[in-house]
């Protein structure tokens, strides 16, 4: 029997024609207070899903390539239109471009690679995904970023990420939506669960860890998964909920965290010192560590502790003198 992965499931929660704003996933992990220092340039995102509207007005500019894995089109690689919505969808959160129409994604000037292997009814062959990584390699992507999966330990799948992780590309992956609330139980979703991985689970909009998200000791941090707005087909714009969406706010941060460490010091950090970078960026909800990991991806939360410990010298300074 042929083995198949498929888009964890999502729900579509409404379409819009037209929107103009700033989502609110996309302030809730403070992204716009981060766009000052970086808003992603030079850094590329390889998107692992059905493809892509690639005219779509929020997401053309940011396009710098792609390939085809799937049947779609005839198996035509240089076609990777998305049928399906979902592609489309995390792109925007991703990268959205900020021209006051529209949405704006995490790192809007980030390039989008999208490699289509899912076909349009959301479902691919394990070669297709393998392949797909092999390519993001090959084009040297910084990061990769897959909202798909399926309950099968492929270990030709693992060899690929492992592969992809020793070429200094982080991994990122959504975590699954077989959840149940609780954390005595465990849900497995693969590559989601791989330790090479940065496993995102979902919280709502107000901070309430969503009860679809997968539980496990694999789960890296959380980020917002519930009706959140993003690009979608047709020139519109969708909410969708689901893990799917918690993804790619991620992958997008860790464009910003990239440009910006690198830079500060100035040299290209390690897959390692880079996930380091990013747990720096979370905060924690109260939740147990199988829920949220190590917490709510929270891009200034390293400016804020460093406040608060220089309140604290300042305060036991003055207590001296």
């Amino acid at each position: 029997m042929e083995r198949k992965v498929r888009l964890i499931p999502y729900q579509v929660v409404g379409e819009v024609e037209v929107v103009s704003e700033v989502p609110r996933g996309i302030e809730l992990v403070q992204a716009p207070k981060v766009w000052e220092k970086t808003k992603g340039k030079g850094i590329t995102i390889a998107i692992l899903d059905t493809g892509c509207e690639i005219d779509h007005p929020d997401l053309r500019e940011r396009i710098s390539g792609g390939r085809n894995f799937t049947g779609d089109d005839q198996g035509n690689q240089d076609v990777y239109r998305d049928y399906n919505g979902h592609g489309t969808h995390v792109a925007g959160t991703m990268a959205a471009v900020q021209n006051d129409n529209g949405v704006v994604g995490v790192a809007p000037e980030a390039n989008l690679l999208i490699i289509k292997v899912l076909d349009k009814n959301g479902s691919g062959q394990y070669e297709w995904i393998i392949n797909g990584i092999n390519y993001a390699i090959e084009q040297k992507a910084d990061i990769i970023s897959m909202s798909l999966g399926g309950p099968e330990d492929v270990p030709e799948l693992h060899e690929a990420i492992q592969k992809a992780v020793d070429n200094k590309i982080l991994v990122v992956c959504a975590a699954g939506n077989e959840g149940d609330g609780q954390d005595s139980t465990d849900e497995f979703a693969y590559p989601g669960s791989y330790n090479e991985v940065i496993s995102v689970g979902a919280i709502d909009l107000e901070r309430r860890s969503s009860e679809f998200t997968n539980s496990n000791n694999e789960i890296d941090l959380v980020a917002p998964g519930e009706e959140i707005l993003s690009t979608y087909i047709g020139g519109k714009y969708a909410k969708l909920s689901g893990t799917s969406m918690a993804t790619p706010h991620v992958a997008g941060a860790l464009a910003l965290i990239k440009d910006i460490s690198n830079k500060s010091f100035e040299r290209n950090l390690t897959v390692p010192e880079l996930y380091a970078q990013l747990i720096k960026r979370t905060v924690p909800l109260g939740n147990p560590p199988k829920l949220e990991g190590n917490g709510l991806l929270y891009l200034t939360a390293a400016d804020y502790l460093s406040g608060v410990f220089s309140q604290k010298v300042a305060a036991e300074v003055l207590k001296v003198k």
